[in-house]
């Protein structure tokens, strides 16, 4: 089964995917969040996504924050466009942990390359989801 994380933005979205058995996610590219819906979809289809995972953004009492309305409306148009599950996976603090393992990597990054952080958070994202839900069994 394959699975596609997302780290929603206003601006920009990361993407990340399974390998086959959805052991553990993979940035996979990071787009702007205008007309995002078509490439998502259409990669859904090429890659033969089965389940969407998309960051749940809360603040730190642990409520839902102005993103996830947003981010929600665009987990509601994926499956309702797409027909494959969509489920929502904590956040927090995980672009702040991609930039950080970006930085300790290589501090002379391109601007292009650090763009990719948000695609690792997408990996982070997805990654912790399957690790809790063991899909791999």
């Amino acid at each position: 089964m394959r699975h596609l994380g997302i780290d929603y933005g206003t601006k920009k979205i990361g993407l990340a995917l399974s390998d086959e058995a959805s052991t553990m996610g993979f940035p996979h590219a990071v787009i702007p969040a205008v007309d995002a819906d078509t490439y998502v979809l259409e990669l859904i289809r090429k890659e033969g996504v089965e389940k969407v995972v998309i960051g749940e953004s809360t603040n730190f009492a642990g409520e839902k924050n102005p993103i996830a309305k947003e981010a929600e409306a665009f987990g509601d148009y994926l499956g309702q466009h797409s027909g494959v599950s969509i489920v929502y996976e904590p956040e927090m603090f995980t672009t702040q942990e991609a930039r950080r393992q970006h930085d300790s990597a290589e501090k002379t990054r391109a601007p292009k390359e650090r763009a990719d952080v948000d695609a690792s958070a997408a990996a982070l994202i997805l990654t912790s989801y399957l690790s809790r839900h063991d899909t791999a069994r």
